[in-house]
């Protein structure tokens, strides 16, 4: 299985769904927004997409960065298939925006959306953040390669707590990695909660043995002590846990980053995908970005709307397989 580190994907020639455009560099043309922006985030508040939507809109708002005001609009359900289910009855319309994530691949993918990522227009991709993979304190898992052991010589015995249903984000995350572990993913006990709070609830209950969530869910258990970080999924270590290994310190050959980004309705033209590109190019370079992604765990990722089409391509490819893997892929 490649690895689905953010910089890894090999960018293909041509774009993705023949909605892209050239680099953030190149000029918006004459394009600008005329009123208000809506900004979808397909969740509740307090999750990963909505803490994405507001704090990029008030960085793009109070840096002067967008000409009209950026209204976060949260369409929970779905997995995010409400959203999009919304976002797509209106094609062509440069004043709605939504905030993505690995489920706008996932969720298809599963055949639980009648929308895919080729049904929208990739404006850039901003950030990547580590799964982690946790047990309580008390745990007598040590290590990833525990776990591992344990998951080999008697999957059932283990129950694994994560934030998203089946085939999605968490569950996706955990099966590549027990995968390159030598077990079997198909076999694992996944227990799904809605959001990574639940799921980690649940192992402080004793009603799993682990859990995965992202790293900025779980920093602040870490720090009272009351969870143990097994390892991390990305290339290199998290900052807001330095301590943890990743999985390929760990001996596990596996990468996987919760990549976050920005798409819009099929059919912009290449003026308003340039606007928009060069909006959030200029947003992540603005110091209050930079520290407010320190303080959430973000990781600097962006790709304009050329290179994060073509990232979705190969990230979709990788993740179907892992899908099939374990069942789940329609």
């Amino acid at each position: 299985m490649a690895a689905l580190a953010a910089g890894s994907a090999t960018l293909l020639l041509a774009a993705c769904g023949g909605q892209q455009t050239t680099g953030a560099g190149d000029s918006g043309g004459d394009w600008k927004p005329t009123k208000p922006i809506e900004y979808i985030a397909p969740a509740g508040t307090g999750g990963g997409w909505d803490t994405l939507a507001r704090t990029s809109a008030r960085v793009l708002d109070e840096a002067k960065i967008i000409d009209r005001p950026m209204r976060v609009v949260n369409k929970p359900g779905g997995g995010g298939a409400i959203g999009w289910s919304y976002i797509s009855q209106y094609p062509a319309d440069a004043h709605k925006l939504f905030v993505t994530s690995p489920p706008i691949l996932l969720v298809p993918l599963a055949g639980k959306s009648q929308q895919t990522y080729d049904d929208f227009t990739p404006i850039a991709r901003l950030n990547t953040e580590p799964l982690a993979y946790v047990v309580k304190a008390s745990s007598p898992f040590k290590t990833f390669g525990d776990l591992a052991a344990k998951l080999k010589s008697d999957p059932k015995s283990i129950s694994i707590a994560g934030g998203s249903g089946p085939g999605s984000l968490d569950h996706v995350g955990l099966a590549g990695a027990v995968k390159a572990a030598g077990a079997d993913a198909s076999e694992v006990k996944y227990v799904p909660f809605d959001g990574g709070g639940e799921a980690l609830t649940a192992l402080l209950g004793g009603h799993a043995e682990a859990a995965v969530a992202g790293a900025s869910e779980v920093t602040g258990l870490v720090k009272s002590g009351d969870l143990r970080v097994l390892a991390v999924s990305t290339k290199e270590r998290s900052e807001i846990l330095p301590d943890a290994p990743t999985l390929t310190e760990s001996g596990v050959k596996y990468v996987f980053d919760i990549w976050r980004g920005v798409m819009g309705p099929k059919g912009l033209s290449q003026a308003q995908i340039a606007y928009y590109e060069k909006a959030y190019k200029e947003m992540t370079e603005h110091e209050a970005w930079k520290k407010e992604s320190e303080k959430l765990g973000w990781t600097n990722a962006y790709l304009g709307s050329k290179d994060f089409g073509s990232f979705l391509h190969e990230q979709n490819k990788d993740l179907s397989s892992i899908l099939a893997d374990v069942g789940l892929k329609k």
